[in-house]
């Protein structure tokens, strides 16, 4: 009688044992049943997939109000991928004789973000880099009687930042207009100067041009994209458009010096408003 108890013993265990060994076979890859698969990160598309020619992001009469005598001065900065990054400048000199010349430079500089898993969702990324475009240009050295103020109207967010800079050639007063719509941060610098003796402008009035332009460049980006923009699906790898805009931008990507061929990854809006007026 005892053998026969153990032997149904045993038995009972192979059986016990066989029926694991066969739920295991049968899950995926042979794990256990119970295991299931870890789902893949996603992050939010980016809404904007492409960008306006930053050369024609304004009207011919923005232009001729803005940059006397400049609207055919336009340069464009080198870019590897207009698509993420592009920049335009104009330049204008009037002279009015004895009593001296005024000087305009202005400047635009478009740089959207996609969606990457790794580096999040463009519009993130965006505010991130809409932040740190505020600060650079409230933060430049020498400037005096630095101001800041939100602007509506232009985008999801904007400030626009101005400030007097004292140079041999007279006093300029700069003006620049950061603003985000969805994943695309707009950073527009405008400065101005009475030179050869003739007055400096009035700091007031270049702020509302410089707003007035910011929100026309604004509104090329939203035309570029069409209704509901055309973003990219999420989930870029770093060698997609989303991976050149994100590290170029994590330096201080600005607005170029008028004399600039390059929008340079390394230059904040401040300091090439700074290099324009020399």
């Amino acid at each position: 009688m005892l053998l026969t108890a153990a032997a149904c013993s045993s038995s009972s265990d192979s059986g016990s044992d066989d029926a694991s060994a066969t739920a295991s076979a049968a899950a995926p890859g042979g794990a256990s049943a119970s295991a299931t698969a870890s789902p893949s990160p996603t992050v939010r598309a980016a809404v904007y997939g492409k960008l306006p020619d930053a050369c024609k992001v304004f009207a011919k009469k923005t232009l001729g109000d803005l940059v006397p005598k400049g609207e055919k001065s336009a340069k464009a900065g080198a870019s590897s991928d207009v698509s993420t990054r592009a920049s335009c400048s104009w330049n204008g000199l009037t002279n009015n004789g004895v009593k001296g010349s005024q000087y305009r430079w202005l400047n635009v500089s478009l740089l959207r973000f996609e969606s990457d898993t790794a580096r999040g969702a463009g519009e993130a990324q965006a505010r991130e880099y809409y932040g740190k475009q505020v600060r650079d240009a409230q933060n430049v050295t020498d400037a005096q009687k630095t101001k800041s103020e939100p602007v509506s109207g232009a985008g999801d967010e904007a400030t626009a930042v101005r400030y007097d800079l004292k140079k041999k050639e007279g006093a300029f007063k700069q003006q620049t207009v950061v603003a985000r719509v969805e994943n695309v941060v707009v950073t527009l610098d405008y400065n101005g100067a009475g030179l050869a003796g003739d007055k400096a402008p009035d700091a007031d009035d270049l702020t509302k041009d410089a707003v007035r332009a910011a929100k026309e460049a604004v509104a090329s980006v939203k035309s570029a994209n069409g209704a509901g923009g055309g973003g990219s699906a999420a989930g870029s790898d770093a060698s997609s458009p989303s991976g050149k805009a994100s590290g170029e931008a994590s330096g201080k990507a600005s607005a170029p010096a008028s004399g600039s061929t390059s929008p340079s990854a390394t230059t904040a809006p401040s300091e090439s408003a700074s290099k324009s007026a020399r």
